[in-house]
């Protein structure tokens, strides 16, 4: 029977029944993702302790830290899986393994047992990452979607911010870092609720059952069909992750290692910028319905990087004010990033069918993983001839601008479009 055809209240049930289970959706992924975001924020915001605790220098960690990026390998492989056996498997895997593996960081006696449980972490963490935005955008209606990509991220920064808050209370008791990654470890207690909240994307049932998600394929995102959007997206990735993970990795360590603020000082910065930035998550959502998802991803991605050169290249010698001219920049480049995160989501996950959807996440993952370790990479060569890690920093984060100019140029608009027409899913 036809929707057409098809009685009213029978229309009516349907339409309930789809707004409950999206609502549930929302409310699981948003604790899955607080939880992940807090194991996720571990990393940048213990950079000073862990250096410390395993005696590297600003090359030492970079090289380090490049190390873990290989974990989008890991990302990329589970997110295709998502495609082919479903986005809340995988998603529960990363609940048991993220927990495991941050036990196994805390107990580390090594850099090298270190590196192999955060890169086993790191791959359960940004596999969930993509299946929760992806379950976000099949879940919701067509004007909805970029406010779950808001909640989505919303959650994130909520559980980083424990870590925010948790860092320098350790550091102030005596306590060691290992106490960051345990906590984590705790939420294998939590993991088996938190799995039976979330129900399964009944998108990817249907594509599953008409056939289409066994018939996909890994490079079918590089297809006739697919590869006009896919090789812009991944170009525009490859650079604008270079300049994203270079400084959102060390803002707690620019701050207190290299201008010399107190532990509790880093973390009133990300505090403050953390809270103003919400806004940009309101911000993203209204400009990706008025203005569209490539348009604010465009200017949101211009502006921000003036915030990050402002952060990294200041403040400036002898400035009597330190603290708050690193929290005004922190929070104008953070709120800017937001607001790209919200649309550029909400694009990618528009631009590709449903039995591609995870795989197309997986690869940009991979992508991601290339411009961390390459941005990892270039600081930990050229940290000393250029006058320190900040300075690198400071040079690579101009590679947003041509990122924002790629998506500008070559990226398709979906705003106001469903699913089916945004992708031309058959």
């Amino acid at each position: 029977m036809s929707e057409a055809t098809r009685p009213a209240s029978a229309i009516d049930g349907a339409e309930i029944g789809e707004s409950a289970h999206g609502e549930r959706t929302v409310r699981a992924l948003f604790a899955i993702l607080c939880y992940q975001g807090y194991a996720f924020a571990l990393l940048g915001i213990g950079a000073p302790f862990i250096a410390k605790s395993f005696g590297l220098n600003q090359s030492g960690i970079a090289r380090m830290y490049a190390w873990i990026s290989l974990n989008s390998i890991g990302a990329l492989v589970l997110s295709r899986m998502a495609d082919r056996i479903g986005r809340r498997r995988i998603v529960t895997w990363g609940l048991i393994i993220t927990p495991l593996c941050s036990i196994g960081a805390a107990l580390a006696a090594s850099a090298a047992w270190f590196i192999f449980f955060e890169i086993v972490v790191y791959s359960a963490i940004l596999a969930t990452f993509g299946s929760a935005i992806v379950m976000m955008a099949e879940a919701l209606p067509i004007e909805k979607r970029s406010k779950g990509q808001g909640w989505a991220n919303l959650a994130i920064a909520a559980g980083g911010g424990l870590c925010v808050v948790l860092a320098p209370a350790l550091a102030h008791w005596g306590w060691s870092w290992r106490w960051m990654p345990a906590v984590a470890g705790a939420g294998i207690v939590l993991a088996p609720t938190m799995v039976r909240w979330l129900p399964e994307s009944r998108r990817w049932e249907r594509a599953a059952a008409s056939g289409a998600a066994e018939r996909s394929h890994f490079y079918d995102v590089f297809g006739r069909r697919y590869r006009r959007r896919t090789l812009p997206l991944i170009v525009a990735t490859l650079i604008g992750e270079a300049s994203g993970a270079a400084f959102s990795t060390w803002v707690y360590y620019h701050a207190v290692t290299v201008v010399g603020l107190s532990p509790a000082q880093g973390s009133i910065i990300l505090l403050v910028g953390g809270a103003v930035s919400m806004a940009g998550l309101v911000i993203g959502v209204c400009m990706a319905e008025l203005a569209g998802r490539v348009r604010t991803v465009m200017m949101m991605g211009l502006a921000g990087t003036l915030g990050v050169l402002a952060f990294y290249w200041g403040p400036p010698a002898h400035f009597a004010w330190p603290l708050l001219w690193l929290m005004v920049a922190h929070a104008w480049f953070s709120t800017a990033g937001r607001a790209v995160q919200v649309a550029g989501n909400a694009a990618v996950t528009e631009l590709f069918p449903t039995a591609l959807r995870g795989t197309i996440v997986g690869w940009l993952t991979l992508t991601i993983a290339f411009s961390a370790i390459g941005a990892q990479t270039a600081i930990a060569i050229l940290a000393k001839p250029l006058g320190g890690l900040s300075n690198v920093v400071g040079w690579i984060s101009l590679l947003w601008i041509p990122s924002s100019l790629i998506w500008g140029i070559f990226i398709d608009e979906t705003q106001g479009l469903s699913l089916e027409a945004a992708s031309n899913e058959e």
